[in-house]
């Protein structure tokens, strides 16, 4: 009874707020009990959910954005509402619920991505490996400081363990890092240049580490007139730090301008920062991020006294072309398995990760279904956005509602609707893997992307979602159960909106539904919730 009376304060607090000041409106979703009062319904029904829905999207300063919306009951299968919901949209990363769904389908939650040592020969007794030693990698995304305690080269170790434990003391050739288990570019299709210099557009490939970027650190100087302190972590010669910083005096402009030409390594830093500023911190993502593996792997080796007299340097697709490497003729020395699938899918969806959800589509792609066949040339992305639409025929969704270039949703490009996105996470409730899947989902006020988002309401801790955002796009699909436990699916998806009162977001109008949904205490029918089911 008093989760019921709970759920309607919060639902008059939300359709009151949406119709205040932008002011009014923030401190009114925030506590509830500021909003002014309104009079109670008797009782809640699907047609005054609707009404309040539609109010919400029909604001005056929605009229130049376009909405899309499904909702529907996993109870029923009923739509609870929609608005536009066979009209294309740009996704942004909603784009990951169609990678992740397809990867546990495909590969199976505990699928693991295998790095290998090769070598032409073992090594002599006195511990000499005469000849390269190939890193080849197979795409394993959580090599990475992120999944290791902050250790940048914690993901590493078992490998130079393996090295060691195999004899070699010494290396008279080169340390190869192989990337060629991907075919195509390092770049999704429809990245767009400005992305590619942070860690959210970094450039993927089959050897990967701590997420393809290097931690930036910009410190203010002792005193004022001296160059601000930059360094990288991990420190590493691999790329150029061009420092054009200056320190000021306390209570001065703090500003830093971070600049990384696309395929290059030179990291241009300028601007200032006074004296006793906390400094600046980033992510910048790196060109060529095998031979930053293959750098980092050299200074494992060395830690552990393992010298190598030949240079460190990568081979791409391209090289394999001509020159195949032939497994046969090699000897293994050791190797490491990634995270089982179910865990590197949740480390995409958490923090929207766009790297690990284009390895998953990449990792798809180069293990298609056995009976697709493929031209030699076409690229690992392609077959893999090719077993994507075969994946989304067997989901019931019908060719042309879905369109993805890439795995992750960066793309401008992407197209989907939001019936299909719902129909989409109707078969994952059901699925073998769902719960892998629905685990994946950030948590409304508890973590991922939703951390920070509706806490200390009703849908804190109920609301499991995969956000989304990119300029004038803005997202939110997934699962709320109601008051009176029915389960609702549900695709949220705000295009071409530029609002400008700066004190209001898209986030918040998007929040506003799902805190409706959240609090709705009717049901969609008078069935009776299904039993036995997380979803």
């Amino acid at each position: 009874m008093l989760n019921t009376i709970f759920a309607r304060l919060i639902l008059i607090a939300l359709v009151a707020a949406a119709h205040l000041p932008a002011p009014a409106r923030a401190q009114a979703l925030q506590n509830p009990s500021s909003a002014p009062a309104q009079p109670q319904a008797t009782a809640e029904t699907i047609e005054s959910l609707r009404s309040r829905i539609s109010s919400h999207i029909s604001q005056p300063r929605h009229g130049p954005a376009a909405w899309g919306i499904k909702i529907i009951s996993l109870d029923t299968g009923k739509t609870v509402f929609e608005q536009n919901a066979g009209k294309y949209f740009s996704p942004a990363s909603n784009a990951k619920l169609y990678t992740t769904a397809l990867a546990l389908d495909h590969l199976g939650a505990d699928y693991r991505i295998k790095t290998s040592l090769y070598s032409a020969a073992r090594p002599t007794a006195e511990g000499t490996l005469k000849g390269d030693l190939i890193i080849y990698g197979r795409g394993d995304p959580t090599i990475a400081a992120s999944l290791n305690a902050g250790d940048y080269y914690k993901g590493l170790e078992p490998l130079a363990e393996q090295l060691n434990a195999a004899g070699v003391r010494r290396i008279e050739g080169d340390l190869v890092g192989d990337e060629s288990y991907f075919k195509g570019p390092p770049l999704g299709s429809g990245w767009e240049w400005d992305d590619l210099q942070w860690y959210y557009g970094a450039e993927v490939s089959a050897l990967t580490i701590n997420d393809n970027s290097l931690d930036l650190m910009v410190m203010p100087a002792e005193r004022a007139g001296l160059p601000c302190r930059v360094s990288t972590g991990p420190p590493t010669p691999f790329v150029t730090i061009m420092n054009r910083t200056q320190t000021v005096a306390k209570g001065g402009e703090a500003r830093v301008v971070v600049y990384r030409p696309v395929g290059e390594n030179i990291i241009y830093v300028s601007g200032r920062l006074p004296v006793g500023d906390k400094g600046y911190n980033g992510a910048v993502a790196v060109h060529n991020p095998a031979g930053l593996f293959v750098a980092m792997f050299k200074d494992a080796l060395a830690r552990r006294g393992i010298a190598i007299t030949g240079r460190a340097r990568t081979i791409d697709w391209k090289y394999r072309e001509v020159t195949p490497i032939d497994f046969t003729k090699l000897v293994e020395l050791g190797s490491i398995q990634s995270l089982p699938v179910k865990d590197i899918v949740r480390e995409t969806m958490k923090p929207s990760q766009n790297l690990y959800a284009q390895l998953l589509l990449l990792q798809v792609g180069a293990n298609p279904p056995a009976d697709m066949v493929m031209p030699p040339d076409q690229t690992t992305e392609k077959t893999g956005i090719e077993a994507m639409n075969r994946f989304l025929q067997t989901v019931g969704i019908n060719p042309g509602e879905v369109v993805l270039e890439e795995g992750s949703g960066l793309s401008r490009k992407d197209l989907i609707t939001p019936a299909a996105t719902v129909e989409l996470l109707r078969f994952m409730s059901r699925h073998r893997h769902g719960e892998s899947f629905r685990d994946s989902l950030p948590i409304a006020g508890v973590d991922g992307t939703l951390k920070n988002r509706m806490k200390n309401t009703i849908a804190s801790g109920n609301v499991r979602a995969k956000t989304g955002s990119l300029s004038y796009v803005n997202t939110l699909s997934g699962y709320v159960t109601t008051p009176s436990g029915e389960r609702l699916a549900f695709s949220i998806l705000l295009n071409n909106y530029y609002n400008t009162d700066r004190t209001a977001s898209a986030r918040e109008d998007i929040d506003a539904i799902v805190l409706m949904l959240a609090g709705f205490t009717g049901r969609s029918d008078n069935q009776k919730p299904e039993t036995g089911s997380k979803f």
